[in-house]
């Protein structure tokens, strides 16, 4: 299916829930973010949108608990993924209402009901109806996921990582990752200092200064973020990510229109 222009907008866990204090989202935030969302589909119609979003202190606390990425046996691993799975779904649907609330067309595509993967790598996904739901203008939403693995029982996949798949199947022009940092902070001891643009040429100088996630993050902290995004603009040089803070009121919607904010990644 020929679908351009689409715009992936992923909503971090350390975005829309408290982190620090398990299974609590932020209504409010995500309130906020969906109005903004909304107002710009309204002066946009035409701009294909997906929407990701992090499991924060929903999935994380629980997939720490359990080792779910890690693979397993037995039924206390299958537990284990299935109190992840409802994690996960509980922050979806909370997310999903919100956004039905202001009037966004919405519907969730979670991967553990289409993943599998063979060794923590995927194997096969049927995006057709994600695909149709775009072309028919609604907004498809996924998340971090359980996902079911051939090889090794079980995993976990971060938004990032379906992002990645996606990108190879929708071809997005723009990827924007929306979280509580600023941007990929060049000193975390001094959060307004943030790298402009990070590329494939100067990646290598900077690595060891950024930093990883300060709270339960079972997928990798910013640091993972940056090296998947990487692998994304050398393969799509044209491709445009950008990684910045969903906190200030009216940074989503700018994002989406197009302004430039916190950390670029691109060629």
């Amino acid at each position: 299916m020929n679908l351009s222009g689409v715009t992936f907008l992923k909503l971090g866990g350390s975005l829309i829930t408290d982190k620090s204090q398990p299974l609590t989202a932020n209504p409010e935030i995500i309130r906020q973010i969906a109005r903004e969302i909304s107002e710009f589909r309204h002066q946009h119609p035409e701009m294909p949108l997906l929407i990701g979003h992090g499991s924060g202190s929903f999935g994380h606390a629980v997939a720490s608990q359990y080792q779910t990425q890690k693979g397993g046996a037995g039924d206390t691993y299958w537990n284990g993924f299935a109190a992840v799975w409802r994690a996960a779904r509980e922050l979806n649907q909370i997310l999903i209402e919100i956004c039905h609330q202001v009037g966004l067309p919405v519907i969730s595509f979670p991967p553990s009901a289409g993943v599998i993967s063979r060794d923590r790598e995927f194997v096969s996904w049927d995006l057709q109806p994600m695909e149709l739901a775009l072309s028919h203008n609604l907004i498809p939403v996924v998340q971090g996921d359980v996902i079911f693995d051939s090889t090794i029982g079980g995993t976990i996949f971060s938004t990032e990582k379906i992002f990645q798949y996606l990108c190879g199947q929708l071809h997005p022009d723009h990827i924007l990752l929306a979280g509580l940092e600023e941007g990929v902070y060049s000193d975390p001891q001094e959060p307004e200092q943030i790298y402009p643009k990070i590329t494939p040429s100067n990646f290598e100088d900077i690595r060891f200064a950024i930093s990883g996630s300060q709270t339960a993050d079972v997928t990798g902290g910013m640091l993972t973020k940056v090296e998947m995004m990487l692998t994304l603009v050398e393969k799509d040089p044209e491709l445009k990510v950008q990684i910045f803070s969903g906190l200030k009121p009216g940074s989503i919607k700018k994002a989406l229109a197009g302004e430039t904010l916190g950390t670029i990644i691109g060629i």
